[in-house]
């Protein structure tokens, strides 16, 4: 690859770009099932990572609660995934390393800020943050033209209101679709971006275009990844986010055994 690629400015030539394949339900099914092998073989760093996600969890839902936003705290919540596959680089690190025989003690998980390519993955990256404040703002913006500036006095009290009040239904309606259109713009732009950037020495356009071909070359099998990435983030999140601690370290590595199976080897 030419070293212009590593600039955001320079066009790619489409013959350039890594090839993307056709995967399917099965692919996925792969994947997950490469990343528990991994986070198992792999279990008490992994797991030290993992709990990274539960503690930045329960710090957020304590800011919240502490600063009496709660509105915020699902958008902080769900948001959270946006920014997921950054936080997941060590994840990815590991599971490359395993899978070329190389020594995958818990330090290696650092060893992405040595990567020739750190400078287009903290691109790319810093992109995902800045989608990320968006979300929050938005979300924001949407619950005060429903509900005003007025603070809930309680979480009680904000159930209720969100839960038994047309305004509370709407506010659900609009922000899901809403929160899902931001869903899938981080999707497009992730999905495959940060394997791809470690494997190879592409830029973040390279990577971020590739990321987005893969999704619309397969676009049934990428909704399907992202209802399975979103509902066991839920389920994780569920126990005071402590689910977490195994569900992200295995959405992180089987991430790395899809990106391999949709994206083509280097040439």
């Amino acid at each position: 690859m030419s070293n212009a690629h590593h600039t955001l400015a320079t066009p790619v030539p489409t013959a350039e770009l890594p090839v993307v394949r056709k995967i399917g339900p099965a692919d996925l099914k792969y994947a997950m099932t490469r990343g528990a092998a991994d986070f198992w073989a792999m279990p008490t760093h992994i797991v030290f990572l993992g709990l990274i996600y539960p503690v930045i969890g329960l710090v957020l839902a304590r800011l919240v609660f502490g600063y009496d936003v709660l509105p915020l705290l699902f958008p902080l919540a769900a948001g959270f995934a946006l920014v997921g596959p950054f936080a997941a680089l060590g994840l990815y690190e590991l599971s490359r390393r395993r899978e070329a025989g190389l020594d995958t003690g818990w330090k290696r998980a650092f060893d992405v800020f040595r990567s020739p390519s750190f400078g287009a993955i903290a691109a790319v990256g810093a992109l995902l943050l800045v989608l990320f404040f968006i979300w929050i703002g938005v979300a924001d913006a949407i619950y005060v033209a429903t509900f005003g500036y007025a603070s809930a006095a309680s979480m009680p009290d904000f159930l209720d209101q969100v839960l038994n009040t047309p305004e509370g239904m709407r506010l659900i309606l609009v922000g899901n679709a809403v929160g899902f259109l931001f869903a899938v713009l981080a999707l497009m732009i992730s999905a495959v971006s940060f394997p791809l950037l470690l494997d190879r020495p592409v830029g973040p356009i390279v990577a971020i275009l590739t990321s987005v071909r893969v999704v619309l070359a397969n676009p049934l099998t990428m909704a399907l990844w992202g209802v399975i990435v979103a509902g066991l983030l839920l389920i994780g999140s569920v126990p005071l986010f402590l689910g977490l601690a195994v569900i992200v370290p295995v959405l992180g590595h089987a991430t790395w055994h899809l990106y391999r199976r949709a994206v083509g080897p280097a040439a």
